[in-house]
């Protein structure tokens, strides 16, 4: 029997070389930075997952695998998590991989300085066994832990050291900024933000190579038009997304094939809760209107968003009532109706809430990071007119868009959140939580939403084992987030992706693209 699944992989092996090709792909946004540690959004956590690896992976089915460690279990009484590590394995500068760089790892990405901090917000401390063993404590049972750190990514101690960047740099830069050493599939030869970033196999992967790609080119493309035509040209191999207005005219092109799903994204807009004032308001520029939940309901029935979805996104997303869609763990089915589009209700509201006349203010929307996001922004704009809320759209490149929330320059805004761990709780520790440095938690709840009896359930729901107790808990939760319209949840986000005919690749419902999926016939 070995001997045939040796003959089988060889085989598979001789077969790529002898097809073995390059590849290119664009997609709207260029990842901001190399460093896996520095930002934590899904252009460049995708896009890095190429190049470095974490302990543990996601499949193409999205369940977790061993990575960097081949197995793990609890500790004690719920007291933590050991982890074996692989040996054998190299970076990609031939630095041999130990316990050592998974603590150093944890340090760094765990930092004041990192963005991925809130992951590793119940983690009490990280030991080093021995040289392939490690132990994760954390501060209470936690049993979806390894699900939580699928995109947490290993560097290499002593490349980070020696190149003076042991802890990331998100807004100056620095070594990591530009350049990668992983242990992953493939390696960066080549980058030039904003233009293009070149990977190559990396020939001493630990892996089994499952694709037959000699070199592949990534070029950021933001206008649509152009991907579009770069795609039916022959110019480059796959684009995401596909503009849902061009769906139709590349079905009909036999040389390239739609890949059509369902993101584990939710669209909603997000508010100023603890602001004292708006900031783009001419009439209430010393209060804050969205810090009343009627305003805040007056909004979300203001907005109709199947008119939304028909007209915008020609039918193929689907509506939101929760911070994690029907597909996710934890979701909570009896809430799963989203407020009625009733613009009365809304004039009604605002006026019990002393604004008749309405209001105007500032909505800040990326124009470059979720599919139409510009265009859906627009058409809220004009939705809320009708009550009377009069919103001024300020839309923007994402490189320019998170800056903007994170020093608190809007009014309103949107945002679309995956949850890494495809479990509720996700959003509640990242969106819900009161943002609190020290505990790691909120640290994407720009508008700083607070309430007491949330941030007691979040380390209850992270700790509990009985999934029946655990999913009462996750469904108070929502249900408090959902009467106090801590956010306005609009629609799941389709997956579009074009690629040309004869790409073979695996479309994953949180829109990383895995180059290692990939073979060109």
């Amino acid at each position: 029997m070995l001997r045939s699944i040796s003959a089988t992989a060889l085989a598979l092996v001789a077969a790529q070389a002898a097809h073995a090709a390059d590849f290119t792909w664009a997609s709207n946004t260029d990842p901001q930075t190399m460093d896996p540690h520095a930002v934590n959004s899904a252009p460049v956590l995708g896009f890095l997952n190429n190049v470095y690896e974490g302990l543990v992976r996601r499949g193409k089915d999205m369940t977790i695998e061993p990575a960097l460690a081949t197995g793990w279990e609890p500790i004690g009484d719920g007291e933590g998590w050991r982890f074996i590590l692989r040996q054998g394995v190299t970076f990609q500068d031939g630095s041999a991989f130990t316990a050592q760089d998974v603590l150093f790892s944890y340090e760094r990405a765990s930092s004041e300085e990192a963005d991925t901090r809130s992951w590793f917000a119940p983690v009490s401390q990280v030991n080093v066994v021995d040289d392939f063993t490690i132990d994760i404590m954390t501060t209470a049972p936690n049993p979806i832990f390894p699900d939580s750190i699928a995109n947490w990514m290993i560097m290499d101690s002593g490349w980070a050291e020696a190149n003076d960047a042991t802890r990331p740099d998100k807004d100056q830069g620095n070594f990591a900024t530009l350049n990668a050493n992983g242990t992953g599939a493939f390696r960066v030869t080549a980058r030039e933000p904003g233009l293009r970033t070149v990977l190559e196999p990396f020939d001493g992967w630990w892996g089994t190579p499952e694709h037959n790609i000699t070199r592949a080119e990534f070029t950021p493309i933001q206008n649509p038009a152009t991907a579009v035509a770069a795609l039916l040209s022959g110019d480059v191999d796959f684009i995401n997304p596909v503009p849902i207005q061009d769906v139709a005219r590349l079905k009909a092109d036999p040389s390239v094939e739609v890949i059509q799903g369902i993101e584990a994204r939710i669209i909603m807009l997000g508010f100023p809760h603890e602001a004292d004032a708006l900031k783009y308001s001419a009439e209430t520029s010393d209060t804050n209107p969205f810090a009343d939940v009627r305003v805040r309901r007056a909004v979300a029935h203001a907005i109709n968003v199947p008119a939304i979805l028909q007209t915008i996104m020609r039918g193929s997303a689907e509506p939101a009532s929760q911070l994690v869609s029907a597909a996710m763990r934890g979701y909570t089915p009896s809430l799963s109706d989203r407020p009625a589009h009733d613009p009365d209700a809304a004039r009604a509201l605002l006026a019990e809430a002393g604004y008749p006349d309405g209001f105007s203010f500032g909505l800040k929307c990326p124009n470059d990071r979720y599919l139409n996001d510009e265009a859906v922004c627009q058409a809220i704009t004009g939705m809320l007119a009708q009550v009377g809320i009069k919103a001024t759209l300020d839309a923007m490149p994402v490189q320019n868009y998170w800056p903007e929330l994170r020093a608190d320059n809007y009014d309103m805004y949107l945002l679309g959140w995956s949850p890494g761990t495809f479990d509720a709780e996700h959003p509640i520790r990242f969106l819900a939580a009161t943002p609190n440095e020290d505990a790691k938690l909120g640290s994407w709840n720009f508008g700083g939403y607070s309430n007491a009896r949330v941030d007691e359930l979040l380390p209850m729901i992270q700790s509990e084992i009985d999934d029946t107790k655990r999913q009462a808990m996750l469904d108070e939760t929502a249900r408090i987030l959902q009467e106090e319209v801590a956010y306005v949840p609009l629609y799941v986000q389709p997956l579009v992706w074009g690629t040309k005919a004869d790409i073979d690749l695996t479309q994953r419902p949180d829109d990383f693209f895995i180059l290692r999926w990939v073979t060109v016939n």
